[in-house]
C-alpha cells in the first residue's frame, strides 16, 4: 500500500508540473473517497493544496465529517455555503417552466440533485482559478464503471487518482492513511437528498461491483444490471459526441 500511495502522489506531482499550475484542490464531502484524496493531495503538494467544503441546506460548521477529514489530513480548507445560490437558481428554473406549463415534478428531485453537483463543480473551478490549482476528483472504479456520477458535476474534474481502485481498495488505503474510523465505516452517500445512499440508488452493493470488476462470480441479475448501467452511461465517460467532418461532394 505504501508503494501504491507513493505512485499516486508521484503522479499527482507530475500532473501539476505538466500543467504548469501551482497545486491541487478537492471538494470534501466527508466521505471515504474525498478523505483519501485529501490525504493524497496534501502529500503531493504540502503547501499548495486545498479542501473545499460546499454544503447545501446546511452550514459549514455542521459538516462534522468533512471538517474531521481536512483536520486529519492537515489540509488547508475553505467552506462556501451554496444554499441560497442553489435555491434561487432552481426556484427560478421551476417557476419559468411552471409558467410555460412544462414543469415535470417527477424529474425534479434528480434534476435538483444534479444541479447541486454542477453548482459545486462550477464553484470548485472558480476557487481553483483563484489559486492556479487543478481540480482532483474522487470517483473510484465502481462509480466510473457504473456511471454513478453527475455528468459535468462531480464527474467534471481534471484528475481522477482513484479511478482504478475498487471500493475495498479505497477502504484499505484509507486505513493505511489513518482516515478517521467514523468516515471509513459510514454508509457511502452522495448526499443527493435526505436519507439517500449510493447502494440503494444503484441497486447493487459496492461489494458486488468490486467482485464483478475483479472477475469473480456474481448473480445473473447483478451481472445484467451492471452491464446495463455501464452501457447506458457510456456517454459520461466520453468527450461530447461529434459528427464526422462534412466533406461535401
Amino acid at each position: 500500500m505504501e508503494e501504491r500511495v507513493n505512485h499516486l502522489v508521484d503522479w499527482l506531482q507530475y500532473k501539476v508540473e505538466e500543467s504548469g499550475l501551482n497545486g491541487l484542490l478537492v471538494g470534501v464531502s466527508g466521505g471515504i473517497d474525498s478523505a483519501v484524496v485529501s490525504q493524497l493531495i496534501k502529500r503531493a503538494a504540502p503547501d499548495q493544496s486545498l479542501g473545499v467544503i460546499l454544503p447545501i441546506d446546511q452550514h459549514v460548521e455542521d459538516q462534522g465529517d468533512a471538517l474531521d477529514v481536512v483536520k486529519n489530513a492537515g489540509l488547508d480548507y475553505v467552506g462556501i455555503e451554496l444554499t441560497e445560490t442553489y435555491q434561487q437558481l432552481y426556484g427560478t428554473i421551476e417557476q419559468k417552466l411552471t409558467d410555460k406549463g412544462d414543469w415535470n415534478e417527477q424529474h425534479s428531485q434528480l434534476g435538483g440533485a444534479n444541479l447541486q453537483a454542477r453548482l459545486r463543480m462550477s464553484t470548485l473551478y472558480a476557487v481553483a482559478a483563484n489559486y492556479g490549482y487543478l481540480v482532483v476528483g474522487t470517483d473510484n472504479a465502481a462509480e466510473h464503471y457504473t456511471g454513478y456520477f453527475t455528468k459535468y458535476g462531480d464527474g467534471g474534474v481534471d484528475l481522477v487518482p482513484l479511478v482504478h481502485m475498487n471500493k475495498s481498495e479505497v477502504r484499505e488505503m484509507a486505513r493505511y492513511l489513518e482516515v478517521p474510523d467514523s468516515v471509513i465505516s459510514k454508509a457511502p452517500s452522495a448526499g443527493l437528498w435526505e436519507g439517500q445512499s449510493d447502494e440503494s440508488e444503484m441497486g447493487v452493493s459496492y461489494d458486488v461491483i468490486d467482485a464483478y470488476l475483479q472477475g469473480q462470480p456474481v448473480s445473473d441479475s447483478d451481472r445484467s444490471s451492471l452491464h446495463t448501467m455501464h452501457e447506458n452511461t457510456e456517454h459520461k465517460r466520453q468527450m461530447p459526441a461529434e459528427p464526422s467532418p462534412f466533406k461535401g461532394e
